[in-house]
């Protein structure tokens, strides 16, 4: 644990503001779920909930499946980062951070499919040159909790309409995992 050097105070309703400045660095947004940790030195740590991360047995069931049925790679990622990886070494994006271009999307709730001869990869893990072919946003309860990710392989750059179901249905199935 590193020490910030920032100190706040608890006010009289119980609340403790976290810098603006940690919050950024920590890409913590206005409505994202924290999980409360303590333990016996006193301490008190705030972690990011994922949903998706507490399932990522699940996620990494699921990229496998999409994987063999679909014939190309499959990352699976929760809001900031890669929870699961099918068909390419788990080390080419272990832990890596959700892309601009990524977050943008989840942001949006759209989705996006490779057109042939685009010119513009899209990228969705930062520090990795992986492109990815599809991407659709797993939306649970009306809030976005990652994304399905179909990456470029050397079969092909281009989605077809059975693999398009096939994502679509993936992010919906893990969507209906998280509700519960």
């Amino acid at each position: 644990m590193k020490a910030t050097g920032i100190v706040r105070r608890i006010d009289d309703l119980g609340r403790v503001v976290i810098p603006k400045e940690i919050r950024r660095t920590m890409h913590l947004r206005d409505g994202d779920p924290l999980e409360i940790y303590t333990n016996s030195d006193g301490e008190v740590i705030f972690r990011k909930y994922s949903a998706l991360n507490e399932m990522n047995e699940n996620a990494a069931h699921v990229a496998e499946v999409m994987h063999k049925t679909a014939g190309c790679p499959v990352a699976v990622f929760d809001k900031d980062h890669v929870v699961a990886v099918s068909g390419i070494p788990r080390r080419e994006l272990a832990e890596r951070r959700v892309s601009r271009q990524l977050e943008n999307l989840m942001d949006e709730r759209s989705q996006y499919f490779a057109l042939t001869g685009q010119e513009h990869p899209f990228l969705p893990a930062e520090g990795s040159e992986r492109r990815a072919t599809g991407a659709v946003p797993i939306i649970t309860a009306g809030d976005v909790s990652g994304a399905v990710v179909f990456l470029a392989s050397e079969h092909g750059s281009t989605v077809t309409e059975l693999q398009k179901s096939l994502i679509t249905a993936a992010a919906q199935f893990l969507a209906r995992q998280i509700e519960g």
